[in-house]
């Protein structure tokens, strides 16, 4: 009965930020939807003219937007729900004290924690739909491939969702949002988004190699190109372990901050 109970008022939690959407807080929706696309259409249709194809490790050889759209899609899939499980998070928790009066209930700190997870997923997985569409559109990848690579966005979005909500309760005020977005920018810029990893330097390729976001990359990339395999079960399972850690840790730390 506990599972049950568990997921009821999970739900309710996720429901309550349904219910936001009445407000104007669908144009930060329509806007997370749009940077993607944006960025889609100027570095990989604009750039990519230029470019023309990209030579990918195993010797296969792809368009320039191929190549990038699954990147756009995985670094939407972080952006939107980090954005969500911090700074929204962040100033439900400590500013807007929603969550004291939540623990009024019998809502409990892990309940609320994957209330919000689920809240940032349904976002994400409306975001993510939407741009496969747009890449078979695109004739980008097949409808096959992109009803696989929609399960492979969403965890993605689970694991960062996850890691987000651990980062909201270690930090100390908004000022260190920035280098939330700094970190984010990094990522965005290195973890095989634009060039393939191999094109670094052997010290600098693993490094990159080993970020969340190269895994993600790598794994809807594998998916929308058709060319999965081992490694990407290795992402699956990395990312599978950075969400589970993510929920442990940010369950304890709400419990410590919110039941004192």
């Amino acid at each position: 009965m506990a599972l049950p109970g568990m997921g009821r008022r999970s739900a309710a939690v996720a429901r309550r930020n349904v219910a936001a959407l009445k407000t104007a807080y669908w144009l930060v929706m329509i806007g997370g939807l749009l940077e993607p696309v944006l960025y889609l259409f100027s570095i990989g249709v604009g750039v990519g003219a230029l470019i023309g194809e990209i030579p990918l490790p195993g010797g296969r050889v792809v368009g320039y937007a191929e190549f990038v759209a699954p990147a756009m899609l995985a670094s939407s899939a972080m952006s939107g729900a980090l954005s969500e499980t911090t700074f929204n998070f962040f100033g439900k928790m400590k500013f807007m004290r929603l969550y004291d009066g939540m623990l009024a209930t019998p809502v409990r700190p892990i309940e609320i924690a994957l209330g919000e997870l689920a809240w940032a997923m349904l976002r994400g997985s409306v975001y993510s739909a939407a741009f496969l569409v747009l890449m078979v559109a695109m004739d980008l990848t097949t409808p096959l491939r992109a009803l696989a690579a929609l399960p492979a966005s969403i965890l993605v979005g689970f694991a960062f969702g996850a890691l987000g909500m651990t980062i909201s309760t270690l930090i100390r005020g908004w000022q260190d949002f920035d280098m939330i977005g700094a970190g984010m920018f990094v990522l965005f810029l290195f973890s095989g988004t634009f060039i393939p990893a191999t094109a670094y330097p052997d010290v600098l390729r693993w490094i990159v190699e080993v970020t969340p976001l190269y895994r993600s990359v790598d794994l809807i990339r594998g998916i929308t190109l058709g060319s999965a395999g081992p490694v990407q079960v290795l992402d699956v399972v990395y990312l599978l372990v950075m969400l589970a850690g993510g929920l442990f840790v940010a369950g304890r730390r709400m419990e410590r901050l919110l039941c004192r």
